[in-house]
Formats: C-alpha cells, sequence, structure tokens
C-alpha cells in the first residue's frame, strides 16, 4: 500500500504563484519541496520502500508518493512520468487489469513506433490517458485505486478514486487557496482548516486550484432493485476470477484466517490457484489473532488443516489491546466504535505478518455488505429494504470497513487486497434479486436462518469444512474474544465522568457520542484532528435500530446470534 500527496498552487496568491519556489504560511517560509516532503512524511509508514518528488514551480504544483513495492519492484518507482514529461503520475494500489490494458495501447501504435512496456500496473495509466483520453480511462480501469494526474500540456489535473473507495483519499484547501491531496488526512489537517472525504467512484478533472469531484462511477443496482435469480455457478466463477485477478504480485504474499466464511472461501480459493502455478506442494500462508481462547481459532485451525495451509495464530492479551487505543485513532482516522474496537486487533496483526516479511495480505471484506451478512439484516422487513440496505452498507464502505482494512494494515506498510469488492463481482452479486441474497433456512429441514445462503450453496463441494461453510456470522471483534469489547467498553466509559457525558452534546455537536465509550474516542480524535472539518469526516456504523435491531454494532447484541458456551 502506497501514499500519495499533492499541492496545486493557487495562481492568485501573492507570494505563492506558480513562479515562486517559496511557500509562505503564517510567518514561516520555507521551499515548496521542503514542505511537501515533510507533510507526507507524515503517512510514509504508508510507502517505507521509496519516496519519490516531482516539483514543477513554473506548472504550480509538487507531487510525492511513498512507495510499497508489491509489483514491478525494480522498475516501478514514483511519480512516473510520460516519454515527454508532460504528464505526471502518482497513485496507490493495484491496477488488475493493467496487463489488458497495456495490449490495448499497444494495438493503436503506428508503424514507427516502439511498443509500450508497462513500468508497472500503475504505469499504464499515463500510456492509456494519453492514447485514449480520460473517458474511456475510467471506463476500461479496474482495481482499487487512488491517483493524482497532472497534464501540464492542457494545465489540467485528474484526481481519481476507485468506486468502492478501497483506498482512502482526502483533499483540503489551505488558507492561500492553495489545493492539497492526501492519502491520509494527517498530512493536511496542519494546513487545511477545510478537508474532506474524496468521494469513491468521481474523480475531478480541471484546474488545479479547486476540486470539484464528478461521479464516473454509476451502476443499475444504485438506483434500480434487481430481480435477476442468483446462478450458483456465474456466483462461484465470479468470486474464483476475482481472486486470481488479485494475486498478481512479485512480493511475499498470505491470506488472513479468522475462520469465519469470508476469509476462509478467499484462502480456500487462492490456494488451488496458486498451487495450479507453483505445485501441490505449495502451502499459501494464512493468519489469525485473537485472545487466549477466542472463538475464531478453533474454526481457522480447521480450515488451515482442510485446505493445507502454513497457518499462524496470532495471541494479544487484552492489556496489550488497551494500549493501542490512541495510536489506532491516530491511523484509522476516525472515532467510530466498530472501527476503533475491529482496528486494534488487526492492527496487532499486521504488525506481526510485516515482520514475518510478508507485504500482500489477502481479505474477506465486502462479503457482509453484498450479501447481507450482518446478523441484523435478520430483521429485514422487506426484500426491497433489504436490497437498499445493502446498497447503503457499499457505498459507506469507505467510512468503515475499508477504511479499517486499509488504515490498520497499511500502518505497517502492509498492502491488503479484498477480492469481494472486485468492480465486476459487487455488479454481479448487486444484479442479484433481494429475495435470493436474503438470509434463508437451509435445506435439512431445520428453520434455522442462514446469512449468505446463496455465498455457501455456490461453495458446498470441496472448498471448505461444512462446520466453516454454514458457521454463523462472528462480527471480527466478537470473534477474536468475547472479552475483548466487554473490556474496552467498560474500559473507555470509566475515562468519561457523568458532568463529562452529559455536555456531550455541547462538546460535540456535530455527531453528538451516543455512549461513554464513543465519548471517549471522539476526545482523543479531537486533540489529534482539531478541524470542525475533519469530525465531519467519519460517519457511525450502526445496525438499522428502526427494523428493532440493537443500535451496538457487536454481533452479539443482535437476536439473531446464537450463544456460544
Amino acid at each position: 500500500m502506497c501514499g500519495i500527496f499533492f499541492i496545486g498552487l493557487n495562481d492568485t496568491n501573492d507570494g505563492n504563484n506558480a513562479s515562486s519556489d517559496l511557500y509562505r504560511y503564517g510567518n514561516r517560509i520555507e521551499t515548496l519541496r521542503e514542505l511537501a516532503f515533510r507533510q507526507s512524511g507524515k503517512q510514509r509508514y504508508r510507502g517505507p520502500d521509496h519516496t519519490g518528488l516531482v516539483l514543477d514551480n513554473e506548472a504550480g504544483f509538487v507531487m510525492v508518493q511513498e512507495r510499497l513495492s508489491v509489483l514491478c519492484v525494480k522498475t516501478g518507482s514514483q511519480p512516473f512520468l510520460s516519454q515527454d514529461e508532460t504528464v505526471v503520475l502518482a497513485a496507490n494500489g493495484e491496477i488488475y487489469n493493467y496487463q489488458q490494458m497495456a495490449a490495448a495501447v499497444n494495438q493503436e501504435l503506428k508503424v514507427d513506433e516502439k511498443p509500450y512496456i508497462p513500468k508497472s500496473d500503475c504505469d499504464v495509466i499515463i500510456a492509456f490517458y494519453e492514447r485514449f483520453g480520460v473517458l474511456k480511462l475510467m471506463e476500461t480501469i479496474r482495481g482499487m485505486f487512488a491517483f493524482v494526474l497532472y497534464d501540464k500540456k492542457n494545465q489540467y489535473l485528474l484526481v481519481v478514486r476507485d468506486p468502492i473507495g478501497i483506498i482512502p483519499l482526502y483533499h483540503g484547501t489551505d488558507q492561500d487557496g492553495n489545493v492539497w491531496i492526501a492519502s491520509e488526512m494527517k498530512c493536511l489537517v496542519e494546513k487545511c482548516p477545510d478537508i474532506k472525504v474524496f468521494p469513491p467512484g468521481h474523480m475531478h478533472y480541471g484546474t488545479r486550484c479547486k476540486i470539484d469531484p464528478q461521479q464516473y462511477h454509476k451502476s443499475q443496482w444504485m438506483t434500480l432493485e434487481p430481480h435477476m435469480p442468483v446462478c450458483l455457478e456465474r456466483l462461484k466463477t465470479s468470486l474464483e476470477d476475482a481472486v486470481l485477478s488479485h494475486l498478481q504480485c512479485d512480493v511475499p504474499l498470505g491470506a488472513l484466517l479468522s475462520g469465519g466464511l469470508d476469509s476462509s472461501l478467499i484462502a480456500a480459493i487462492a490456494t488451488k490457484v496458486l498451487r495450479k502455478r507453483y505445485g501441490s506442494e505449495y502451502r499459501l500462508k494464512t493468519y489469525s489473532v485473537g485472545l487466549v481462547g477466542g472463538p475464531d481459532f478453533e474454526y481457522s485451525k480447521m480450515v488451515a488443516d482442510y485446505i493445507g495451509s502454513d497457518h499462524t495464530e496470532v495471541y494479544f492479551t487484552i492489556d496489550e489491546g488497551l494500549n493501542y487505543i490512541r495510536d489506532i485513532i491516530y491511523h484509522t482516522e476516525t472515532y467510530d466504535i466498530t472501527t476503533v474496537r475491529c482496528s486494534i486487533p488487526m492492527y496487532l496483526l499486521s504488525r506481526h505478518i510485516k515482520s514475518e516479511g510478508i507485504k500482500m495480505i489477502l481479505s474477506g471484506e465486502g462479503a457482509d455488505e453484498l450479501f447481507g451478512g450482518y446478523l441484523y439484516f435478520h430483521q429485514a422487513p422487506s426484500c426491497t429494504e433489504f436490497h437498499w440496505e445493502t446498497v447503503s452498507r457499499i457505498q459507506q464502505l469507505h467510512y468503515s470497513d475499508c477504511l479499517r482494512a486499509n488504515k490498520a494494515t497499511a500502518a505497517w506498510g502492509l498492502e491488503l487486497r479484498v477480492p469481494f469488492l472486485d468492480t465486476d463481482f459487487v455488479n454481479y452479486v448487486m444484479s442479484i434479486s433481494a429475495e435470493d441474497r436474503m438470509p434463508k433456512a437451509k435445506k435439512n429441514g431445520t428453520t434455522h436462518m442462514v446469512e449468505k445462503y446463496i455465498l455457501r450453496q455456490a461453495f458446498n463441494q470441496d472448498y471448505l469444512p461444512a462446520e466453516v461453510l454454514w458457521r454463523q456470522k462472528e462480527q471480527f471483534s466478537d470473534g477474536v474474544g468475547y472479552s475483548w469489547i466487554d473490556t474496552i467498553t467498560k474500559y473507555a466509559a470509566e475515562h468519561v465522568s457523568e458532568e463529562e457525558f452529559s455536555m456531550a452534546a455541547e462538546r460535540f455537536p456535530l455527531n453528538p457520542p451516543p455512549t461513554k465509550e464513543a465519548y471517549y474516542y471522539r476526545q482523543i480524535f479531537e486533540e489529534l484532528f482539531p478541524h470542525k472539518s475533519c469530525a465531519a469526516t467519519v460517519q457511525r456504523w450502526i445496525p438499522r435500530t428502526d427494523w428493532g435491531c440493537s443500535a451496538d454494532p457487536s454481533g452479539r447484541k443482535q437476536s439473531a446470534h446464537v450463544k456460544r458456551d
């Protein structure tokens, strides 16, 4: 996972115009190069392998990329320049169809032009943009990405974020009207009082002096309720294709394995693909995390034994987890309760994984949003409401699971990939009728309703042990050990007095915290990110209380949860 950073100077500012190499902020004067390198350094852990910087005072911009080298290790350092050096690119993410895009570029070459050989998956963005233009680029590109491209000939800035928001991106404006863009908010907060989330599926194509995101990605399921019946074979093949596309990698890789359905399926499919590639003796490295006695370990070991992975169990203590509350709020840049609870175990696990030399990890994020896998979906009052709730959850992923998964792993220079959120797979699943995607009873006489039923049915062959294939959803922060949530909730509440909490709405008028736990996280967040605009970048993850569900995001609080001893 990489980090990108950009400053576009406002031409109308005296002393901060495009011809000046000095940037004035209050009484401080420093070169634009020094400023950009220093501010981008706040996210340098995202890309510990290389820092590249391009400064163009005449054009009025500076661009930085912090690189984690995963593909094309020797040739992929950024920012990239076009052949004539008039187009500059800094990108974060993976372009999964880059070879097809490179082939399309080569088909358009003139007789006297040399064949195009991409320096990396992201390098193809420049070649495709120059050959086909921005609209064709956005129609064609597939992957998880956020990038900034500056076209000096046309004086156009192109800013893009992937359709789901797997990769984070923020933008802001400083007191002199200069535009700032970064992968993480902490790079902007010192200078920009007005910070916004760059929305998923949007792009800006125009002046460098003002960001105006326009939606480029639209699918029918966003506006129309689907009625297509499921084809289990197509569902199975589509997920296998998504996993295959996500396995392009030139460095050691692994997979998260909680023992739940989603991560287990990804690990099982990846194992089959990689054994075809490297031989039947290949063992995928898999990892699970939890407290001693956590319920996930029983099932993750079961899956690891079944697929023959090289499995590692990583244990943490409650005290150790509590130590990282402030760190995780800093890295995830949120005060959302469920994100903080879940991110700490993932943060600790990521540190261990990176220490073993792994740079890329597969994960099962996204399946619960597509298939209505959270336990509160059992209480959906109708097919229509079920569908629109899944749409809402997908469109908010960049505030919750995608944000957590990306930032908790990137904090240790680890890239996390999410095959369930492959654009083509998302579009297919969301074209399936809500009736087919809703929880159903197993066809063995039982009346117990099972979430993600069609996904389980599609892989009801030799992929997973039955105990895991039909295991009820256990949310990550529950699965690591039930006492984790109970303790962190109590610990946080003990740090907030009744008097403080009674003033919560007055102190935090925007999204006032509903519990003492929420207040504690919000208080830390405000210390780290003091601007009001920072608080506005956060959305809380809560179940549908209007369906009669508990407002607490823990799956154990929902009536559908089957209690374990």
